[in-house]
């Protein structure tokens, strides 16, 4: 038996590498009152037996910088602790063995530059002296970081405990959790095999165990156990201590030195699961049986790269079960269902890389509420209800097990789990030539397909102009020049209801939303630091409701955020009518004349003004008419429910057919909205931004006086120098923009884009990134700046704007 506390403020479950490192950041900041429970001994979970690789680059600056921590904490963390770590900087290389995988290493070293990362392009020779055991003869190139590593994980799991203990750090061993007390929507206590703690907050770092410990407290982790295998050598002449890790993605393997031996494991596109729902417990210091049938191939792939391997004794072969999640990242923050639940689970086989940023990031979103950052990419609200299966979960996180070592092109869509969330008018669609893209498990159509151009409604991708490109131009011309018609049903939809529904949305919403009934405001939700939370319109129902329409993958994390930061007594509550609704989206110069076709209702520019709301009859349909645009064109929002979909969208077609209406995806809205320079959250916009550096003051209301969330962090910005300011870029139409390309102001990396597209009605590239500089930024500054943007490791020149190249005066959505 152990001796717990009655109470602890804060009680940990999991003395994993990211339990330890989250108690060692929690005591670091003084937070002592803090118990880490651990049902076996340290690191008995999974974090013993993984391969210990440590690279840093993503295609998220913020989680390259969460890695990048971690190296910087392994760097001192031996010194720090007296504890060693088996750390060591050796760096990291990577193959590339055809012309497009090439392309992604050269598009790889430009996002590295962009991130202030060290990272070279080199040529097969090169890679070869810095691996001398290779053969390189399929190799195109290849690129190292010489500031990744490798770590042996138990020890630096050790040595994290350690400085956890030393700040005051309770760490109890041998203790399993067997419930998780919630009140009032609230975490109340953790029960234990040896009894309760009361406390405020559990952080849920189980590893694998994760989800069934997350149930316990109604909290949904999406994660999914994987057999992970690899094999450790005896040793092998040639393999040095201060050999690079080695990844070779088309033959789907990775390597490191382990005591003058090589590592050798691999992502196989058929992996197996652990096929166990809860995990067993006990599971210490335990792996499943070695499946050589299964590692055969990978071990066939390998051998062609090292030769070496042949004649190598197998001094072990580990197959071990480890957590991976349905998109290939990993889990952070605090859950939406509970107040007071944390999570840091689902590390996909890069827990140790991950480690020291993931603790650091979760004990401060523990202790102030909110990340270091913005970690969109790995915040636990970007599931949704399609994610508590555990039948679709395991099939889609299958497929992105499989894709680990795949090309990661651009716009690539999930296959696996699919269609599950369907719009009502998805079979017309589909006949219609839809190639429907996912999010949230909504089908989505994302461009149509032409039989008579030859088109197949298929993505076939590439990092230049892909298949669907026509077709997205095609739609595009049609939204500037006559009409188009989206589904956007998968938008998520709510109503905040109450008699102080206005009062609480006057202090969430950084817009001045007290509008009569009838009326839309595009708004921002801002946090304390003034950073963009949502980006989303509220539309005036009644005296005491309001609807509130958002992106369909923000759904969770929006409505969480709403939800949280009513203020308390107020008498306001969150509706989610997400389901209830379908939405067509009527835009275009011709939309009012077909419209107008169809009701009585009078919508003229002076009875329908922009930014109005009305509910009007169409084709028999009842419908409520909202008039915005995410294009830059005349048109509706059509909110109609869902029975009457159908019939809504065979009126619209027929009576648009003469005015050449037609079909449009979600492709095609981006690059309409990429001329246009309206922001999206999640690429140009977020909670690292405030609308004073995105170019979007004219949307808070800091000349009325009125108190919102963000108001003081706004004012301190706004009386000093911007430190950066969005602006848009274009450049030769041959170029192609897909994000993180850097951009280069007289010579000087100033920063990277955040988005990246084609113009078709102007006839540009056109990319949008934060021009950045320490003293200060300002619009005269962007604008005078010659400008470079560097493309796969190629500098092309790139014009600047601020104001959008299409409609800048607004006329055309007014008209």
């Amino acid at each position: 038996m152990t001796d717990l506390p009655a109470s602890a403020r804060i009680v940990i479950v999991g003395g994993g590498i990211v339990g330890c490192s989250t108690a060692l950041h929690l005591g670091r900041m003084g937070l002592t009152d803090v118990v880490l429970l651990e049902r076996g001994r340290l690191t008995s979970g999974s974090t013993w037996h993984a391969a210990g690789l440590v690279g840093q680059l993503r295609t998220s600056a913020n989680i390259t910088r969460l890695l990048g921590y971690s190296v910087d904490l392994y760097d001192r963390l031996e010194a720090e602790t007296g504890q060693a770590t088996g750390w060591k900087r050796n760096g990291g290389l990577r193959l590339a063995c055809r012309p497009e995988r090439m392309i992604e290493v050269k598009r790889q070293a430009t996002t590295a530059r962009s991130f202030g990362l060290e990272m070279h392009v080199l040529s097969p020779r090169e890679a070869k002296d810095l691996w001398p055991l290779m053969q390189v003869d399929d190799v195109v190139g290849a690129a190292f970081l010489p500031t990744d590593g490798q770590a042996s994980p138990s020890d630096i799991a050790a040595a994290l405990a350690k400085g956890a203990r030393r700040t005051g750090v309770a760490i109890r061993e041998g203790v399993a959790v067997t419930g998780i007390a919630v009140e009032d929507g609230r975490v109340r206590a953790v029960e234990t095999d040896q009894g309760r703690i009361a406390c405020e907050k559990v952080v849920i770092c189980a590893g694998q165990w994760s989800r069934a410990v997350g149930r316990m407290a109604g909290v949904n982790v999406p994660l999914v156990s994987i057999q992970h295998q690899y094999v450790i050598t005896d040793r092998i002449d040639g393999v040095t201590p201060d050999l690079p890790t080695l990844r070779d993605p088309d033959r789907l393997t990775y390597w490191k030195e382990e005591v003058g031996g090589l590592v050798m494991g691999g992502y196989e596109p058929n992996p197996r699961l652990w096929d166990v729902d809860p995990p067993p417990s006990p599971f210490e210091f335990q792996l499943l049986q070695p499946d050589w049938d299964h590692f055969e191939p990978t071990m066939e792939l390998a051998l062609g790269r090292v030769p070496a391997l042949a004649g190598a004794g197998i001094k072990e072969m580990i197959n071990g079960p480890e957590s991976f999640t349905p998109d290939g990242n990993f889990i952070l923050g605090e859950a939406p269902e509970v107040r007071g639940v944390f999570v840091g689970a689902g590390f996909n086989a890069f827990g140790i890389a991950s480690g020291g940023g993931a603790g650091m990031a979760l004990a401060e979103w523990i202790a102030t509420g909110a990340p270091p950052f913005d970690l969109w990419p790995v915040d636990i609200r970007r599931f949704g209800r399609n994610h508590h299966d555990l039948g679709w979960l395991r099939t889609r996180t299958m497929e992105a097990y499989a894709r680990h070592y795949t090309m990661a092109w651009p716009s690539e869509e999930p296959e696996a789990g699919r269609p599950l969330r369907r719009s009502p008018l998805y079979d017309r669609l589909r006949s219609a030539g839809a190639c429907f893209g996912e999010k949230l498990g909504w089908e989505r159509p994302n461009w149509f397909a032409d039989p008579a151009a030859g088109e197949s409604p298929r993505d076939v991708y590439a990092f230049d102009r892909p298949n669907w490109f026509a077709a997205v131009a095609r739609e595009h011309r049609a939204a500037r020049e006559a009409a188009v018609l989206f589904d956007q049903t998968s938008f998520a939809k709510f109503e905040l209801v109450g008699r102080d529904a206005e009062a609480a949305l006057s202090w969430i919403c950084a817009n001045d939303v007290r509008k009569p009934p009838g009326r839309i405001v595009y708004t921002q939700l801002l946090n304390a630091r003034g950073g963009i939370e949502a980006d989303l319109t509220v539309t005036r129902l009644a005296p005491d409701r309001t609807l509130i329409v958002t992106g369909t993958g923000f759904a969770t994390h929006d409505a969480h955020w709403i939800a949280t930061n009513i203020p308390p007594g107020l008498d306001a509550r969150l509706v989610d009518t997400t389901s209830a609704t379908a939405v067509l989206v009527l835009m275009g110069p011709r939309a009012r004349a077909i419209l107008q076709a169809l009701t009585r209702d009078d919508v003229s520019n002076a009875a329908f003004p922009f930014a109005a709301a009305r509910p009007i009859s169409v084709a028999g349909c009842p419908v409520l008419a909202l008039r915005v645009t995410y294009v830059g064109e005349l048109g509706w929002e059509l909110h109609v429910p869902v029975e009457f979909a159908a019939t809504l969208y065979d009126a619209l077609m027929a009576a648009g057919a003469p005015q050449g209406l037609r079909n449009a995806g979600y492709r095609a809205i981006e690059t309409l909205r990429l001329e246009k320079g309206y922001r999206a959250w999640g690429a140009e916009i977020g909670p690292d931004h405030s609308p004073l550096v995105a170019g979007l003051a004219a949307f808070v209301k800091l000349k009325t006086g009125l108190p919102f969330l963000g108001r003081e962090a706004l004012e301190h910005q706004a009386a000093a120098p911007l430190p950066r300011l969005l602006a848009g870029f274009s450049a030769d139409p041959a170029v192609t923009l897909l994000g993180r390309e850097t951009i280069y102001r007289n010579g000087e990396r100033v920063g990277w884009l955040a988005s990246g597209g084609h113009g078709h009605t102007v006839g540009r590239a056109l990319g949008y990134g934060y021009v950045r500089r320490e003293a200060g930024v300002d619009r005269d500054f962007v604008l005078s700046g010659a400008y470079e943007l560097e493309v796969a490791g190629d500098r092309v020149p790139a014009t600047v704007f601020l104001d959008p190249p299409w409609d800048p005066s607004g006329a055309r959505i007014r008209a």
